[in-house]
């Protein structure tokens, strides 16, 4: 329980994109006490008052219960990507091993859960104006990340009803981003040979303008902070968090210089399929789908009930994203390693 120095949490997934944010956040934060984070591979990597457990939430083998006991709260940040070739490697992952982590949550009687969900798990919404929390979270049934993502919402639900003293936080942000992140991304989304310098405005005379490719994005750091807030207060729920402006292909036009070129989505998605089909891109065409069916998301209730707002904007986001592509940066963990191709 909360100790006369602050609280004790426990993040999983505390190596990668969010949570190294998270982690560092925390470890800087006077209320907290001690930072217990769950990983795959334990980093090098020695922040204060953070201590480092190895585990596979994969693993049938994995028990939690122990680990959680005593505690004031659990962020569950742990996922996976791919391979996009085999979403029954990642179902185990992110669906079962995200339950076992609730169980273990509803075991060890741990009063918070926050999770880790996303703009991922709406179901298709419009692009011309931000719905809020209430809209439904059913996802896009044929990309394995949004059926995860929205599958786990219908877990919440019943973990919710089933265990009322339990405050349930559910944040779904926006695409997440930071200049550390770079080089990770880079090989979940366009495969591990990508050359990160290929971000430059002078290697793009014109970008191809998608119908329904209008999203939103975020600072991870940003983000993480809406984390640390949701553990200091008594919010629960479902949190919508993004930056504006909107992301489209007039934005990123003026930030490469470069000409909207009009594509119509069946050409752009058959490139897609063809790639990954081949093995040379690991974002899945499905996923592509997805992206272009998600909605705007209203973000006033974090807002209004964490206090929250993003220090930095879409664009200035992406732009310290871009730098770090064309830099190979990275993080002092295994999965946020850095690395240029190139």
């Amino acid at each position: 329980m909360t100790s006369s120095t602050g609280s004790d949490i426990v993040v999983t997934g505390a190596t990668g994109n969010v949570g190294t944010s998270l982690v560092r956040l925390l470890s800087e934060d006077p209320g907290i006490a001690s930072v217990r984070g769950l990983a795959r591979r334990v980093p090098d990597w020695a922040p204060p008052k953070t201590e480092w457990t190895g585990l596979d939430l994969a693993s049938e083998d994995v028990s939690l219960t122990g680990l959680f006991e005593g505690v004031d709260a659990v962020v569950h940040l742990a996922w996976a990507f791919q391979p996009t070739h085999d979403p029954a490697v990642t179902w185990r992952t992110n669906v079962l091993g995200s339950i076992r982590v609730f169980e273990a949550v509803a075991a060890a009687k741990v009063p918070v859960l926050v999770h880790a969900s996303s703009v991922g798990a709406y179901s298709p919404g419009p692009k011309e104006r931000a719905v809020d929390e209430s809209w439904p979270t059913h996802g896009w049934p044929d990309a394995a990340y949004c059926r995860e993502k929205a599958y786990l919402e219908r877990a919440l639900d019943t973990f919710e009803r089933d265990h009322p003293a339990v405050r349930v936080v559910r944040m779904r942000p926006a695409f997440l981003f930071k200049r550390e992140s770079a080089s990770e991304q880079r090989r979940i989304f366009g495969g591990r040979f990508l050359p990160g310098p290929a971000a430059r405005p002078d290697l793009l005379p014109f970008l191809p303008d998608i119908p329904g490719l209008r999203v939103q994005a975020l600072h991870t750091d940003d983000a993480a902070e809406a984390y640390r807030l949701a553990l200091r207060g008594e919010a629960r729920g479902a949190f919508n968090l993004a930056a504006e402006p909107a992301v489209d292909a007039e934005l990123l036009g003026e930030m490469f210089d470069a000409r909207p070129v009009r594509l119509p989505r069946t050409a752009a998605r058959s490139a897609i399929a063809a790639a990954w089909g081949l093995r040379l891109l690991p974002a899945s065409p499905h996923l592509f789908d997805a992206v272009l069916r998600l909605p705007l998301m209203d973000c006033t209730r974090a807002r209004t009930e964490l206090g929250w707002r993003p220090e930095r904007t879409a664009t200035e986001v992406l732009q310290e994203f871009l730098r770090g592509l064309r830099t190979g940066d990275g993080e002092a963990t295994a999965p946020m390693r850095g690395r240029k191709v190139g």
